[in-house]
């Protein structure tokens, strides 16, 4: 008797493939979904392998354009940089997955959810509150934290066997694959699969590992210079310099860019990584771990970020060249910059500045103003070192020192 209907976070990899077959071995009917969010994957392959496997029924969902809009533009907005470093594409890649696995669990009346996600990483935490926050009543089922299957599968060597035993045909990129791979629109990243080479901070990644970007040595001896259109502060236009070619659309901005960065190598770093349950990993990647995506918090800081960026309107021209991104200039008709305050002389023989005015601009700054505000700033400092001073006396007094 069939214990229901579950809908697997499927990737067609050696770990979902083998959690596929588990369910169906548990008494569940298994629906396998996979989402196209820019990772280089034959999809048709993929839903031919669910289906020997024996799911009930495969999607597969392009999810890119909406990747892009509701999920990547925010973070930029944000400027949503993990560890100074790190532009989150996994972190925020899995509400955008999970959102639609709800949506298909919803419509199908499934009672489960289950994913492939590790009980060591990040990602668990990032699948289960998206599903938690949008289908409160859904029961999740994260088979890398159930004792019968986390006994029976102690690692990569186990689930191979186990593959080979049912008649799983894998690849050997997967069979000898020593690491965990991620990718998506914004990046790809590599993490220690078992004791790999990455395991050990002290090695050098493979050159091989960096499938996005050329090496910046073999790079193009030539930039490419860009100019990028921004509304609301995110990209609404890219325009190569040169070339004349234009894109408009996020999705074909996103990739264009893509395009042009992985030509020159840009994006490449490797970092030591805090994960939430308090362990570190090493990972390679090509590029606010945002696990509280659906929260009230986190919606209501979205509509912050919304309202700061009102004004970012602009143009940048930057040149992309040998691992490195330059900004050439910037303009904007919203900037508060004042050539004429910023200069204390102006030379009038220059050209741009010989020219008169429409009508007289109101100083933004005046000797009156930056007399109060000196006055304003004394007065606080005083005021702080009489707090500090009462401050002393009182714990003097309270612990009889002197």
């Amino acid at each position: 008797m069939s214990k229901g209907s579950v809908v697997l976070a499927y990737s067609g990899g050696l770990d979902t493939s083998c959690i596929l077959l588990w369910l169906k071995e548990q008494g569940y009917e298994v629906i396998a979904y996979l989402a196209n969010i820019g990772q280089d994957e034959d999809f048709d392959a993929a839903r031919k392998k669910a289906e020997k496997l024996g799911a009930e029924k495969v999607f597969i969902e392009d999810l890119r354009s909406e990747f892009v809009q509701e999920f990547i533009w925010p973070a930029l907005q944000a400027n949503a940089v993990y560890e100074d470093r790190y532009l989150l594409g996994t972190s925020i890649a899995r509400p955008c997955i999970a959102r639609r696995q709800v949506q298909i669990a919803r419509r199908e009346g499934a009672q489960y959810v289950s994913h492939g996600a590790t009980g060591k990483g990040n990602d668990q935490i990032r699948f289960e509150l998206t599903c938690y926050a949008l289908y409160p009543q859904v029961q999740i089922i994260a088979p890398w934290r159930i004792p019968e299957f986390y006994s029976r599968f102690r690692g990569r060597t186990d689930l191979m066997e186990y593959a080979e035993v049912h008649g799983l045909c894998l690849p050997a990129c997967v069979l000898y694959c020593c690491y965990c791979i991620t990718e998506n629109l914004l990046k790809i990243s590599f993490n220690s699969y078992e004791s790999g080479i990455l395991e050990n901070p002290k090695n050098h990644a493979p050159p091989d590992l960096y499938q996005m970007t050329k090496n910046p040595e073999d790079s193009p001896n030539e930039p490419d210079v860009l100019e990028i259109h921004f509304a609301k502060g995110v990209p609404v236009k890219v325009r190569h310099v040169k070339e004349g070619t234009c894109k408009e659309t996020p999705l074909e901005i996103f990739c264009y860019l893509n395009e042009i960065g992985g030509k020159h190598g840009v994006g490449r770093i490797d970092i030591v990584e805090n994960r939430f349950i308090g362990m570190k990993s090493r990972g390679t990647t090509l590029n606010l771990h945002l696990w509280f995506w659906y929260s009230p918090e986190c919606e209501f800081v979205r509509h912050c970020i919304d309202k700061s960026q009102e004004s970012v309107e602009g143009c940048v021209q930057l040149s992309v060249f040998k691992g490195q991104v330059y900004i050439l200039g910037r303009e904007s008709p919203k900037s508060l910059y004042n050539e004429e305050l910023a200069f204390i002389n102006i030379n009038y023989s220059n050209p741009r500045l010989t020219r008169a005015p429409a009508a007289p601009r109101r100083p933004l700054v005046s000797l009156v103003s930056i007399k109060g505000l000196r006055t304003i700033m004394s007065n606080d400092m005083e005021i702080r070192e009489k707090i500090i001073v009462n401050v002393g006396v009182f714990n003097d007094k309270k612990t009889g020192t002197k």
